[in-house]
């Protein structure tokens, strides 16, 4: 019979350090702060990456745009996506995955919660280091795709007539390779804590939706990171040490840097939208009052997308010429993966389907990604067929399929949480009036801007061209892509002011404001560092839905409890120490072009302090 029932387990591990000032947030080591952290980074990365946006849609507006130079563009047109996909959209995720796979599961922390707050320092220098390039002038600027050869030219002696190659690239490549390290070493934390830590009845397939794509993710990210780093490996060596595995005048090959890239790009897709996928078939059932139909498909649809997501990277590259078999087998593995995608939009319809539907501005936020996600998948069956696709790659109408999977997907479904979750987070209630406004500006500003971009790039408009002659048949529609996008900015401006209001009005929200379902509802708004003061039973995927039947309708509110009999990791500043030696031994590798006699002694110093860092942090006393 399921039961919400508290039972009490041998406790983890506490401190009584105090946790305030800026000192307790650069040494937590608490899942919840961390998430926050990765949060408020991320989004002001998002930020950035949007004015980069706006910038380039200003540009655009009209026929032979000055506002920037060609160059500039390039780099603000490769910045953009890069800050959009690894310092944008995966941190978000990271968000909600620190501070809610805890939670969802009745843990009091991650697996190894030092690791924890190391990923995140990492990606913050990481993120700090690609945009320090603007500084020095040299800002990447070969796409954020870093196609061979464009990427790879060798560094030659400097002369007034053949100057060595600038270290745009390279900003790059040691960037995503720092970001990589952060990725992977999050991957494994978090997989550890969903296969080991989960409260005492929660069998797999009673782990709370959110958590099972968070799941398919990690080991996403455990199988095509590697494949990343291996080939920014082989371009920072054809760049800086004479080798040629993408180089042609060395037997090298720069169709194999695609390969590399897309077999790491494409499940990097499904690395951005499965987060927004857990989050809204989380959404759709609170607030449709049923329960989610079909978790089991839901389930098996998640990982059978993850499998075959390994399987379809080359429809990205049909107009290489890879012959009428490879173009054959991707043609239909790309079909092949609509179908579990279809089986959740599906599900996620029969889920609404006659529920006493609550019209929040999360619900909204979360049936706008599923409508929008459609849009975006649909097209991208369209680019399944090769004859299709050569018609249409490298024109606007790939940028528009591209951001209405990841803007409308899942832009939409991480808004969605952050609607639905902040009271937990922040035992504040968002403005539903803000909010709905919010929504409506972003919903109408995302098709201003993206939808058009089909008919651009039907009729002709190549994508990464930074002006346009007049004459064409452009100029309308990227006039009114660009006011599109101005307003899409206007409704995150409403965001903010949401949270700032928030930010400094009461403490509103009561621990389960949505008559949620799972076990994150089960406790205090915010929650307390041990999050729970016993760890719970679990008996079915729905356990405070259970534990409400059972009250008769009506649960207490849950009391603030005293944590002082059960011990929690220490703060520590270690895994800090420990990222900024990863920091600089990886960016020592920069002044190779600066100083490629003595550039190895700052490497060294960098190992030096990365060794003393994971020392003292390895033989720091747990509690």
């Amino acid at each position: 019979m399921a039961t919400s029932v508290l039972e009490h387990r041998a406790p983890a591990i506490h401190h009584a350090h105090p946790k305030t000032g800026i000192w307790s947030w650069i040494t937590t080591v608490d899942h919840k702060r961390i998430g926050i952290l990765y949060g408020a980074t991320a989004f002001l990365f998002f930020l950035l990456g949007g004015i980069e946006a706006l910038i380039m849609r200003l540009q655009l507006m009209g026929p032979n745009g000055k506002l920037v130079d060609p160059d500039t563009f390039n780099a603000l047109f490769t910045m953009h996506g890069t800050t959009m996909i690894f310092l944008g959209v995966m941190p978000l995720s990271a968000m909600f995955f620190n501070y809610f796979i805890p939670l969802q599961i009745g843990a009091r922390d991650v697996a190894f919660p030092r690791l924890n707050a190391f990923s995140y320092w990492v990606f913050l220098l990481g993120g700090l280091f690609i945009n320090a390039s603007f500084l020095v002038g040299a800002p990447p600027n070969g796409g954020w795709f870093g196609y061979a050869n464009l990427t790879s030219s060798r560094v030659i002696a400097a002369t007034a007539a053949a100057p060595a190659p600038g270290m745009n690239i390279d900003f790059w490549v040691i960037g995503l390779q720092i970001l990589g390290i952060a990725s992977i070493a999050a991957a494994l934390n978090f997989f550890v804590t969903i296969v080991n830590l989960r409260a005492p009845g929660m069998k797999m397939l009673r782990m709370p939706m959110f958590v099972w794509m968070s799941f398919v993710v990690q080991v996403l990210l455990l199988l095509a990171f590697p494949v990343i780093t291996v080939a920014l490996v082989f371009l920072m060596m054809d760049r800086n040490f004479g080798t040629s595995f993408f180089m042609p005048d060395g037997g090298g090959d720069p169709i194999m840097w695609q390969h590399l890239f897309w077999i790491f790009g494409h499940p990097e897709v499904y690395i951005l939208i499965l987060p927004a996928f857990g989050i809204t078939s989380e959404i759709l059932p609170v607030f449709s009052r049923k329960p989610l139909f079909g978790y089991t498909a839901m389930v098996f649809s998640g990982i059978f997308i993850g499998f075959v997501g390994f399987g379809v990277w080359s429809h990205h590259m049909f107009a290489t010429g890879m012959g009428p078999f490879a173009d054959t087998f991707f043609s239909m593995a790309t079909m092949v993966i609509a179908l579990p995608t279809g089986v959740k939009i599906f599900n996620w319809i029969g889920t609404i389907w006659g529920g006493s539907l609550r019209f929040t501005t999360a619900m909204m936020m979360a049936l706008a990604m599923v409508a929008l996600f459609i849009i975006g998948g649909l097209s991208g069956v369209m680019h399944s067929a090769p004859p299709a696709d050569l018609q249409q790659t490298d024109t606007y109408f790939i940028v528009a399929h591209f951001h209405y999977v990841l803007f409308g997907g899942s832009i939409f479904g991480l808004t969605a949480g952050a609607y639905y979750w902040w009271p937990k987070m922040f035992g504040r209630l968002l403005d539903e009036g803000m909010g709905k406004a919010h929504f409506w500006l972003m919903f109408v500003g995302m098709n201003m801007t993206f939808f058009p971009m089909h008919f651009l790039g039907l009729n002709g408009m190549p994508r990464r061209v930074y002006t346009y002659p007049p004459g064409l048949g452009f100029e309308f529609w990227n006039k009114f892509e660009t006011i599109g996008a101005f307003i899409l900015a206007f409704s995150f401006l409403i965001f903010l002011v949401n949270i700032i209001k928030t930010w400094f009005g009461p403490a509103n929200a009561p621990a389960d404001p949505w008559h949620g379902a799972t076990l994150e509802w089960s406790i205090p708004s915010p929650p307390q560092e041990f999050n729970f003061p016993k760890l719970p039973m679990v008996g079915s995927s729905v356990p405070q839905w259970d534990a409400r039947r059972a009250a008769g309708g009506h649960l207490p509110e849950p009391a603030l409890v005293s944590g002082a009999d059960i011990p929690m990791p220490n703060p520590s500043y270690w895994p800090l120490v420990s990222a900024i030696g990863v920091f600089l031994v990886l960016g020592s590798l920069l002044f190779i072009r600066v100083n490629p006699v003595h550039w190895w002694q700052f490497t060294l110093f960098g190992v030096a302090v990365l060794f003393f860092g994971v020392f003292r942090w390895a033989f720091e006393p747990p509690h």
